[in-house]
């Protein structure tokens, strides 16, 4: 019997991404194999459930558009996710992957039960960790099996080296894959500058790209 980390299920609007304001299911996985400076979820508890119990809770709260598997990092309970997406898929649930788009391994076990993937670019400027190139790479390179896009968080320390190395990998592994550009809160009053010049560098380089602030920090919700 599988049972994962849940740090908790809730139902809210999404805040980032090409499905803001879509109101989904959030199941947020305990847990993440990195440890970024400007994360906003850190997670101190949770609770060990089976698959069932996941199941139950999701349909305790209504309808929604679409299910959220986010953490943390899901991935790295992936064989967990491959039970519950099975079930989610024969239920006709649609499922939205959020994830640091390092696990390209773990990926691979669940892609094809994944309706849409939201994959962070981890900028070592931002971050203050180590590149994760080669590895974002391995990644797309399986994500793009499916619908993907990418958001890379834009801070004060954020270089367009890092841009740069970003938008070299996505001209060579999937050109038209957008990229959306997300200040990092709560210096986004700012980054005006920074952002438009980032965003001017994308489009000169042909690269689909969007500035997106997170919509529930602005309105005060989960």
């Amino acid at each position: 019997m599988k049972l994962a980390k849940i740090g908790e299920i809730f139902k809210s609007i999404q805040g980032e991404g090409i499905w803001q304001k879509k109101v989904q299911v959030f199941v947020r996985f305990f847990g993440c194999n990195l440890n970024c400076k400007f994360c906003d979820t850190k997670q101190n508890s949770y609770e060990l459930m089976r698959v069932d119990q996941v199941i139950k809770n999701i349909d305790s709260l209504g309808s929604f558009h679409s299910l959220s598997l986010t953490g943390g990092e899901p991935l790295l309970q992936v064989d967990f996710i491959k039970d519950l997406a099975a079930i989610l898929k024969r239920s006709g649930k649609i499922i939205y992957l959020e994830t640091n788009g390092v696990l390209y391994k773990s990926l691979a076990k669940i892609i094809d039960s994944v309706d849409l993937i939201s994959m962070d670019f981890k900028f070592p400027s931002s971050t203050g960790q180590l590149p994760f190139w080669d590895m974002h790479q391995k990644f797309i390179k399986i994500a793009k099996k499916t619908n993907l896009f990418a958001k890379a968080v834009i801070g004060k320390s954020t270089t367009m080296a890092d841009l740069d190395k970003t938008v070299e990998i996505i001209k060579k592994n999937k050109p038209d894959l957008l990229l959306i550009l997300q200040p990092e809160n709560p210096d986004e009053h700012l980054l005006e500058k920074k952002l438009s010049d980032f965003k001017k560098k994308c489009i000169n380089n042909s690269i689909s790209v969007k500035i997106m602030s997170q919509l529930h920090r602005k309105i005060g919700i989960k």
